[in-house]
């Protein structure tokens, strides 16, 4: 399990580079919802699929929908979005 401190890192090295004003964006919404760190993780993963991109509404949406549906794990996020139909991936 990552932190998104790590996740970051490894996003970077994959050539997502991510703008100041996004990356607190991204830890401003997982103070906000109270995310965990997988869950934050995860959810950046799927705003990346689904968007093309880092699009903040979307990211937060998402982690608000996550975190208000009781989601702990990377694998109960993905099987939740696919049962839901919330993402197109």
């Amino acid at each position: 399990m990552q932190t998104v401190d790590q996740y970051m890192l490894d996003l970077k090295g994959r050539g997502f580079h991510f703008q100041e004003d996004v990356i607190g964006f991204i830890y401003f919404g997982k103070r906000y919802t109270n995310a965990s760190d997988e869950i934050t993780n995860t959810a950046i993963e799927l705003t990346l699929k689904a968007q093309k991109g880092f699009d903040g509404s979307f990211y937060i949406a998402l982690l608000e929908t996550l975190t208000a549906n009781n989601i702990h794990t990377r694998k109960a996020a993905l099987r939740f979005v696919k049962d839901k139909e919330l993402l197109p991936i």
